[in-house]
């Protein structure tokens, strides 16, 4: 297959200046070989290689007898109903081979379904298949063509369902011996077949299984048309039939084959037998042997097949349009016959027909009378049995030529409808590039934020575990600042109480012994016991006084670092909250940009969505404004051609008048008279030329091949004099003014008719396009609304999920601290510390007396959240100082500007440092804070 396509693109390149439908036509050569190298099926016609030579692609392939349509162009009457149930069922099998490998056939027709030898049934001719399924090409022939595969570029695409209806359209055809509006117009049929209903069975005598079979392939609706694995199963071809229907259908194609041209011959044989000079005894003798062997054989010689040619002739569409390549009388024709092949024309040179591979037909069957069971001599390999007459040779060759013109507009069409199919899938598939180009740009976009609010998120939770880790430092720096503080000021008191006490001492000494001088009546030894025991006395109040002191002391020392303790604690957790507000609020203001993108990235794929719908919707009306006068174009062509045909025919007719019948008539006899006698010199010449060259056991074989062919020749000429005489006697009989009157309105009549046929149709498609493009554009708008639905219902799930893990987040906050708290309250009680004595701050915690105190507990985002310590509480005279009394302060908030007023966002604490609420120092009164919705407000 390689070197096939490395063949034939240089071929393609030495075939360029051609234009570019030889390049289209080179191309389909190609897939058609790539499509028979991969099916190999009984029903499939073998393909047996391709060759080029000379600028031409030679397609090999396994040669059958003729077509189905050459059966009804040789009977001239329908084929017989079970003959159809077996014709249709090789066919079926065919197609159920395709169908299965998603391959489509796509120009079923009774031209393209051949016969073979031993009665096989093949389908033929996969220039317009399909590889792939399903499809939207708009390929076929008009008449057996599908609505869906005219529809094509319309309604979008179509499967192997369209074979099953170009097999019912078959069905037909060989019922009827033509398809349904063959008598119109191609492409009038293409139109009336797209909007009217389905062609049925005419004749009543058909059986019911027929017409149910037909009618279930003729379904309008693709989607109501059974497949080829059902319709094996129907009764109508799997009813019993002998076997031999096939066989016995060609046999009898066969000898009426060689019945028309025995009958044929025997015209030619009578014209020069009326020929004295020719020596008619001599030709009678020579005549006598292959008399025999013409009744026994029905050959022609034959080269190859082409494809369907849409034409307005039943033998020229319908047909395969095999072309058999014939040795005439003509040394013209015997020099370059003409054979079409693959839609292009291939000429063979006598030369090139005698290098046939010996082998090739070594295993070609052969057919043989029932009455004779004697071997038969081998076969001349340029001999092939057939069941086409020569007179239909003949004529589809003229007709091949003279629809060249319609053949060529349809194909025009076809390319156009191809063309404009390719248009539209090169705008599709570059708005989807670009659709796809939009949406990663967006992706990314989305993506990049996305990383972007990470980074971020991480460097936050960063920033604050950082601040937490720095908070709980300074906290424990700042406790012990604070505890050296009031150690060092206990330490001066209680310095300052000994001096006093020792002053007290020295002064109640000097008062005692004052009181002793005045008192002389007092003996001195009792002044002396008095004053020692007062001493003792005073000294021991002293040291108790010391002892009050120290205890209070401690006792002051120990309520003071616990309420301390507890106020770093409530200070760290209104950081914590402030750092969880900051955290949640930078997650708030994440989450609302992202939604906001993805509302403008829906607003932009929207806005792209519907602007590359307008284009294609342009686009397609575009192409279907230049597909609908491209039609009209076509059809007011095809009428004026047909008129001016009509004209022409017409004007030949008037001029083809001859004035004696008799002189005409002796006239064209005398040509074709003339015409056998140099034929007859022709063929004596080379009898005694092969007879001299050829050894004497071969001569009887030799005479018999020449006889066969003179037969066949005679055949052709005797079919061209009857023609002349009845195209003679035709013109003089009619009554050519009223009859070409009659013609004209005729043709009129017909032609305005396929012209509102095709308004008609164009005014449909025009309305259906519409149609569609209504329902694309509400589709779209229903897509579109729906995305935006899922997209906002997505953006609602998401802000109510992240409100859910706000609440949770301060829910799990609050009761964490609700439980250190309720745990250092607990501890404090163990300790023997009362709430609320630990509640209440002194004037000594709230001041900034002690070294450290100022500037302390800062948090980064907000204000001074550092305690603020009051003057000291000591007394500096004789008297001592309460230690007990518990001293009222407040807890300044941090986010206040001057710290000095509590702030309304740390759970409404209090002056006092406590929180508003006594319920909030347990999980269960948090919780039922939370629900109440006295939570933490973030704002």
């Amino acid at each position: 297959r390689g070197r096939l396509e490395q063949i034939i693109s240089i071929i393609l390149i030495q075939n360029s200046s051609h234009g570019k439908q030889s390049i289209e036509k080179w191309q389909d050569i190609i897939k058609e070989v790539k499509f028979l190298q991969r099916i190999q099926h009984p029903n499939s016609i073998e393909y047996k290689g391709c060759f080029l030579r000379e600028h031409t692609a030679w397609l090999v392939m396994e040669y059958c007898l003729g077509s189905a349509s050459d059966l009804l162009e040789v009977h001239k009457k329908p084929l017989q109903e079970v003959e159809i149930a077996a014709i249709t069922h090789g066919a079926l099998q065919g197609l159920a081979y395709l169908h299965s490998h998603n391959m489509i056939h796509r120009d079923i027709k009774a031209g393209n379904v051949l016969l073979t030898e031993p009665g096989q049934v093949k389908l033929a001719d996969f220039g317009s298949a399909s590889i792939a399924s399903p499809a939207n090409s708009f390929v076929g022939t008009p008449y057996w063509m599908a609505p869906e595969v005219i529809l094509a570029m319309d309604e979008g695409q179509y499967d192997g369902k369209i074979d099953i209806w170009s097999l019912g359209i078959t069905c037909i055809e060989l019922a009827e011996r033509k398809p349904p509006l063959f008598n119109m117009n191609a492409m009038s049929a293409l139109y009336h077949i797209a909007q009217n209903e389905s062609p049925t069975l005419m004749s009543s005598e058909w059986t019911e299984y027929f017409r149910n079979f037909v009618d279930s392939c003729l379904q309008k609706l693709p989607q109501d048309r059974p497949n080829s694995e059902e319709l094996l199963k129907h009764a109508f071809v799997q009813r019993e039939r002998p076997e031999s229907v096939v066989l016995d259908l060609i046999s009898r194609t066969k000898d009426a084959v060689r019945e028309l041209d025995n009958l044929q011959y025997r015209k030619m044989k009578k014209i020069l037998f009326q020929e004295a000079h020719n020596g008619p005894a001599a030709e009678a003798q020579d005549d006598e042997e292959p008399e025999n062997s013409a009744g026994r054989t029905g050959t022609v010689n034959s080269v190859g097949s082409n494809q369907s040619i849409p034409s307005m002739s039943i033998s020229a569409s319908s047909q395969s349009s095999s072309v058999n390549s014939l040795t005439d009388a003509a040394e013209d024709m015997e020099r370059d016959k003409t054979v079409i092949s693959n839609s292009s024309v291939i000429h063979l040179k006598p030369e090139e027909a005698n290098h046939e591979d010996p082998e090739a037909n070594a295993g070609q069957p052969e057919s043989q009378s029932p009455s004779v069971h004697v071997p038969r001599p081998k076969r001349n390999r340029e001999h092939f049995a057939t069941i086409r007459t020569a007179s239909l040779v003949t004529r589809q060759m003229k007709e091949h030529e003279q629809d060249s013109e319609l053949r060529e507009q349809m194909s025009g069409y076809k390319r156009m409808r191809r063309q404009h199919q390719k248009q539209l899938m090169a705008l599709e598939n570059k708005l989807k590039s670009e659709m796809d180009e939009h949406r990663l740009r967006l992706d990314k976009e989305l993506e990049n934020q996305r990383n972007s609010f990470a980074q971020e998120m991480e460097k936050l939770v960063k920033k604050h575990h950082g601040s937490l880790e720095k908070d709980a430092k300074t906290f424990t720096n700042d406790e012990k600042k604070f505890q050296q503080h009031i150690q060092s000021q206990q330490k001066k008191e209680l310095n300052s109480f000994l001096e006093s006490q020792k002053r007290e001492y020295k002064l109640r000494k000097e008062q005692l012994k004052e009181e002793l001088n005045d008192n002389q009546s007092t003996p001195k030894k009792e002044k002396q016991e008095w004053l020692s025991k007062q001493k003792e006395n005073f000294q021991h109040f002293q040291a108790e006084e010391e002892a009050n002191l120290m205890r209070r002391q401690r006792q002051y020392l120990d309520l003071e670092c616990r309420r301390f303790k507890r106020r770093i604690l409530t200070a760290r957790h209104n950081i914590e909250q402030d750092l969880v507000r900051e955290e949640l609020n930078k997650r708030q203001t994440q989450r609302d940009l992202e939604h906001a993108m993805l509302l403008r990235h829906h607003e932009s794929m929207q806005e792209l969505e519907f602007r590359q719908l307008n284009n294609i919707q342009r686009q397609r009306t575009d192409l279907t404004r230049l597909q609908h006068q491209t039609e009209l174009t076509n059809q007011q062509e095809y009428n004026k051609r047909r008129e001016r045909e009509l004209r022409r025919k017409h004007v030949m007719e008037v001029r083809q008048q001859p004035k004696s019948l008799k002189s005409k008539e002796l006239q064209i006899k005398k040509q074709f008279q003339d015409t056998c006698k140099i034929q007859t010199r022709q063929y004596k010449a080379l009898r005694n030329h092969l007879l001299e060259s050829t050894p004497k056991a071969e001569h009887k074989a030799v005479l018999k091949r020449l006889k066969q062919e003179q037969h066949r020749k005679l055949a052709i000429l005797a079919e061209q004099y009857d023609h002349s005489i009845n195209e003679m006697l035709s013109t003089q009989a009619l009554r050519l003014d009223e009859a070409q009157e009659s013609q004209c309105q005729v043709v009129r009549m017909q032609l305005q008719q396929e012209l509102e046929l095709l308004n008609a149709y164009q005014s449909k498609i025009k309305m259906q396009t519409d149609a569609q493009h209504e329902r694309e554009r509400k589709h779209l708008e229903q897509r579109v609304s729906l995305r935006r639905a899922l997209l906002e219902q997505k953006i609602e799930e998401e802000m109510l999920s992240l409100q859910n893990e706000r609440v949770e987040r301060i829910r799990s906050l609050l009761e964490r601290q609700a439980r250190e708290i309720e745990a250092f309250d607990s501890e404090s009680m163990r300790l023997g510390f009362s709430n609320m004595a630990l509640s209440n701050l002194s004037p000594e915690a709230l001041s900034n007396s002690f070294p450290g105190a100022s500037g302390s507990w800062n948090h980064p985002g907000g204000g001074s959240l550092g305690p603020s310590w009051g003057p000291g509480s000591m007394q500096a005279a004789g008297t001592p100082q309460p230690w007990g009394h518990p001293v009222g302060g407040h807890l300044l908030s941090r986010n206040s500007a001057g710290g000095g007023h509590n702030s309304p966002q740390a759970l409404r604490r209090t002056a006092s440092g406590g929180r508003g609420e006594p319920a909030m120092s347990r999980s269960a009164s948090v919780t039922s804070q939370i629900s109440n919705g006295s939570h933490l407000s973030y704002t």
